[in-house]
């Protein structure tokens, strides 16, 4: 008998640990937030970096949430988000096109904010190497009359992609802004077979226009421009 149910989800989220933005709550506390507003699947998605060890999932696992390791990686100066991938290695994965070792039946490749007017957006660039990717983001940082989504959408339909709805969060506020609901069981395999198979649905509401909001899209797409030039020029 099939246990699949509808699973509240987000793959993009930012904690502490990581290594390059400044971020008040710690991995435990983003799960221990996460659990109070319903989430069940969760991927904690730092630059760089898998924060995903035994004792975490385990402390997720205890407040009813799935844990899926996952990275935001930077590859060629673009950001992918890889998830159950728990063995990448910056050094090793200098293209996109090393992107597709990483591509299996239980892992998920997803193109992040591909046409935000930021340096790591992938732009022109998803069109070129659409086959590493399994689905395509639709990020929360959108208003009513600005959403660099809508590309993201039709392009999506245009390779027959899956959209997953995330926060790509840097504060606690904007978890639960945009998430997803995935139809399948509580486990990673079907919930990233699930994905594959289009059996999601995003949840979103656009952002308000206002003095707070504003600042914080200006404050995270500079600190976008000062990440890269920092990683420009250690990569060299």
């Amino acid at each position: 008998m099939s246990s699949m149910t509808i699973l509240k989800a987000d793959f993009h989220i930012h904690t502490q640990e990581d290594p390059k933005d400044r971020i008040k709550y710690t991995a435990r506390e983003l799960i221990d937030y996460a659990s109070y507003i319903g989430f069940e699947v969760l991927a904690i998605t730092n630059h760089n970096v898998v924060t995903c060890g035994r004792g975490l999932r385990e402390y997720a696992r205890r407040k009813g949430i799935l844990l899926i390791p996952g990275i935001e990686a930077s590859v060629s100066h673009k950001h992918v988000i890889l998830l159950n991938v728990e063995d990448f290695s910056p050094k090793q994965t200098t293209t996109l096109e090393g992107i597709k070792q990483y591509r299996n039946d239980d892992s998920l490749i997803v193109a992040p904010h591909p046409y935000f007017p930021m340096l790591q957006g992938l732009g022109s660039r998803l069109d070129k190497a659409i086959d590493i990717f399994d689905a395509i983001e639709y990020t929360h940082f959108y208003f009513r009359g600005v959403n660099f989504n809508r590309k993201a959408q039709r392009r999506a339909k245009k390779h027959n992609l899956p959209l997953v709805g995330v926060s790509d969060a840097h504060f606690l506020w904007q978890v639960g802004i945009t998430y997803s609901l995935i139809e399948a069981e509580k486990n990673i395999q079907s919930v990233i077979r699930a994905i594959k198979k289009n059996r999601v649905k995003i949840v979103s509401s656009p952002m308000r226009f206002t003095g707070p909001s504003i600042l914080l899209g200006l404050r995270h797409l500079s600190g976008q421009v000062f990440n890269h030039r920092y990683w420009s020029k250690t990569a060299c």
